[in-house]
């Protein structure tokens, strides 16, 4: 899977220099972000069309994060000098290297005169050599707000970014109403700053020896640390594979308590889990986009649910919310689904849309044979994914070994390769769609916020004021599906939407529903509001600012 470096990598020295003198000119408040409002004031020095830079923003915030970092500033930079030479700007320009690499930096007219009109709104402050100081800064303001004990609120102005938006939002407006209905015990863990800042996550799922270990070296084209492969059920454990300074391996329990790392949430599986968790970390261009979770093949066998030391599905379900996309895989000899593997899928619940299936070793198999595991991997999937779409299911080999074309022939050749290219977009466009994931998750959170919120106040409502309140804890536990349907009913609340009734069930009976908190209109209404304003207003501020 080949990741393109970055588009300062391709320039001189020289141009460097020059693009990074540049970039801290366009950045008015100094933050290594420039916004919409600074784009505009210094790419009309370009003298482009409107539509022109329209075209040229789109491509270069490729993630849709409302910004330009330096590389995507860069990026920009090296469109308008195209546009300038009468290049039609498409996005197949930023696939020919050879066009990209040897670009001159555009022609700014009056670059002298809005530096000089700039000066003044600059901080007095010791420029930066290379862009360190802005870098150091940033990282200084990152730190301090990870270690944050105390929530404060962030002013408007320190807002540059969707995400940042986001995370504003979180803390004013939707955390509140977490914390009062303790959604956080019953749900999800609460989100901390890591958990917006986090790189898109692709788990890999599916029985032992499917290639799941094998899958990740074929994309990365080297082992990670810690990576062990054999036809044995091999990883034992939940090994998450990301970019770092160095090659190595960090155990479970320093990566739950690292502010930085936003796995901070798996402490609620307890010691047994996060002895069988470890990070790998590696310095790759792909995990400087993207991280993999590599996951212990699921076995059959009552055994193995039993002797598991940890909620294995509850982690799977957690992982899961997380990440960006899901990979079932599958090879032709091991297509039963096996009653954990089943309760794995179930666990997947909410998360439809991420799920793809992959067949992999399909060239142990000639045309004939595979066309019939197709087929018997769609029947068994057809009684585990209750949906009434087809999944996407993409067939190869995803090795470093050749295809076998002897025993698939050109045909089976051909459409291994068609389909290994399919998938490999899609992991490649997972950085592009991350943002947008970002808002998606946050959304049917604070949906799912609300309902729990019902149901909460609901139970405390039907809750007698003096006598038999053991009695009539028990019988609204034992009759939760009904208490449901009245809560979807009062307030009339898609069915769908609703949480797990046997988990949640597990879950209420470690509480007192005597002391749960009555409804509270006003916090309703402020993520009411959240939704239905200051999420689309975020949007708006963040869009396309040529739009």
């Amino acid at each position: 899977m080949e990741i393109a470096p970055s588009p300062i990598t391709f320039c001189s020295k020289e141009h460097q220099k020059i693009y990074r003198e540049w970039f801290d000119i366009a950045d008015s408040d100094g933050d290594g972000r420039i916004i919409g409002n600074d784009a505009t004031k210094f790419l009309a020095l370009s003298k482009l069309s409107r539509q022109e830079l329209k075209q040229i923003w789109a491509l270069a915030d490729s993630k849709r994060q409302g910004f330009l970092d330096l590389a995507e500033f860069v990026t920009a930079m090296k469109l308008v000098s195209l546009a300038q030479a009468g290049r039609e700007i498409t996005s197949d320009i930023l696939k020919s290297g050879g066009l990209m690499e040897n670009t001159e930096p555009p022609s700014m007219e009056g670059l002298e005169t809005f530096v000089a009109k700039n000066k003044g709104l600059k901080m007095d402050s010791k420029p930066a050599v290379n862009g360190s100081a802005s870098v150091q800064s940033q990282i200084l303001s990152s730190a301090q707000w990870f270690t944050s004990k105390s929530v404060k609120k962030t002013p408007p102005s320190a807002v540059t970014s969707i995400i940042d938006g986001l995370k504003r939002l979180y803390n004013e407006k939707l955390k509140p109403l977490e914390a009062t209905y303790r959604f956080n015990d019953f749900v999800s863990p609460f989100l901390t700053n890591s958990d917006f800042d986090a790189k898109p996550m692709v788990m890999l799922l599916g029985q032992y020896s499917t290639g799941k270990t094998t899958f990740i070296k074929h994309l990365l084209r080297c082992n990670y640390p810690g990576a062990h492969i054999g036809p044995e059920p091999t990883t034992d454990r939940f090994v998450v594979v990301m970019s770092g300074p160095d090659e190595r391996t960090i155990p479970g329990n320093t990566i739950a308590v690292h502010a930085d790392l936003p796995f901070s949430g798996l402490t609620t599986f307890g010691g047994a889990f996060l002895s069988k968790f470890e990070c790998s970390q590696m310095s790759h261009p792909l995990l400087d986009q993207v991280s993999f979770v590599d996951t212990p093949g699921v076995l059959s066998g009552e055994k193995q649910r039993t002797q598991r030391t940890y909620d294995f599905t509850g982690v799977i379900s957690w992982f899961a919310a997380k990440c960006d996309l899901i990979l079932l895989l599958f090879d032709p000899h091991k297509l039963d689904i096996s009653d954990e593997f089943k309760r794995v899928i179930a666990s997947l619940r909410g998360n439809d849309d991420k799920i793809r299936v992959v067949l992999n070793k399909a060239d142990q198999v000639d045309t004939q044979q595979l066309m019939r595991v197709y087929g018997a991997l769609m029947w068994s999937l057809g009684k585990v994914l209750n949906t009434p779409e087809v999944v996407r299911v993409y067939i190869g080999s995803f090795n470093d070994k050749p295809i076998n074309g002897e025993v698939v022939g050109p045909i089976g050749q051909e459409l291994f390769e068609k389909e290994q290219d399919d998938l490999l977009m899609d992991l490649i466009d997972i950085p592009k769609k991350a943002c947008d994931r970002q808002i998606n998750e946050f959304v049917k959170r604070a949906r799912a916020a609300k309902i729990h919120a019902y149901i909460i106040s609901h139970l405390k409502k039907e809750m007698p004021a003096m006598m038999g309140k053991a009695k009539a804890q028990q019988r609204l536990i034992d009759n939760l599906e009904d208490e449901f349907a009245k809560v979807q009913r009062e307030f009339h609340l898609p069915g769908g939407d609703f949480p797990n009734v046997e988990h949640f069930r597990e879950v209420l009976n470690s509480y007192n529903i005597d002391k749960f908190e009555k409804l509270k209109p006003k916090m309703i209404q402020v993520v009411d509001d959240m939704l239905a304003y200051e999420i689309p207003e975020l949007l708006k501020n963040f869009r396309n600012p040529y739009e």
